[in-house]
């Protein structure tokens, strides 16, 4: 499964109906316009939750703290948080890959690890989810952190996760999910719906943008349609977690 139809000739942008070759093009538009103040609008979308969600993700992932050799690849990892969290709550050989394929994004990220003064400790790569440019087996451990839904072909993405780790490798992935507590519910769709866009007009200039962003949400497939995509990828003993009723969720499954 993947978001374009079975055909591949049609896919879904948000809610619209594009070509399926348009689509990535459509998605690096929305990242470009939105990157010098991404961070800032996830604080005031998630009312600082995502915050927690990524500290909660991290330690799910629980890197060596140690002196062990670790090699992560963060792929969609845009402006560094999960990359810098990792690099904060592991020993000093253990190192990231930063991936993502929107150089406008990597520039802010590339700021960041700059600042933070951990060039030492993670790259940043510009590559597609859909084709990694790495050798297979190469990484320990592989996060994709609110990204996955933004790519065309999830079970490409999914096979590639699969072939770049090693064998005893870890796949995590926190994404938007499906709501399964009752109100709660409505009160997301409402500040989905309503809120986020407007906000993003406000801060970011872009309602457009933030409303795509809402609508992939609710296009993504739910909990255990996503884990049965994992296991078809070839990874075992997958889970998920679900995060403040469903609103996120984090997804776990190795190569063994």
């Amino acid at each position: 499964m993947s978001n374009a139809s079975p055909n591949d000739t049609s896919t879904t942008f948000g809610f619209r109906d594009v070509e399926a070759e348009q689509r990535q093009g459509l998605v690096n538009g929305v990242f470009a316009a939105v990157a010098d103040r991404y961070d800032v609008m996830n604080d005031l979308m998630s009312g600082g939750l995502h915050r927690l969600w990524k500290s909660d993700f991290i330690n799910e992932l629980n890197p060596p703290r140690g002196a062990t050799p670790f090699r992560l690849l963060d792929v969609a990892g845009g402006t560094g948080d999960i990359s810098l969290r990792y690099a904060g709550k592991s020993g000093p050989n253990a190192t990231a890959v930063l991936c993502d394929i929107s150089p406008e994004m990597l520039a802010v990220g590339q700021r960041r690890v700059t600042e933070a003064g951990l060039q030492n400790r993670i790259e940043l790569v510009e590559g597609n989810a859909e084709v990694l440019p790495f050798e297979s087996g190469a990484f320990d451990a592989y996060t994709i952190a609110f990204g996955i839904r933004n790519v065309t072909h999830i079970d490409n993405a999914l096979a590639d996760a699969y072939r770049v780790l090693k064998f005893g490798g870890r796949f995590l992935c926190l994404e938007f999910s499906e709501v399964q507590t009752p109100i709660l519910d409505r009160l997301y769709d409402f500040h989905s719906f309503e809120v986020i866009p407007r906000l993003g007009q406000a801060v970011a200039g872009d309602g457009d943008s933030y409303r795509y962003l809402v609508e992939s949400i609710r296009k993504f497939p739910n909990q255990e349609r996503f884990a049965g995509m994992i296991r078809d990828a070839g990874f075992a003993r997958v889970s998920y977690r679900n995060l403040t009723g469903g609103v996120a969720a984090i997804h776990s499954g190795w190569k063994i």
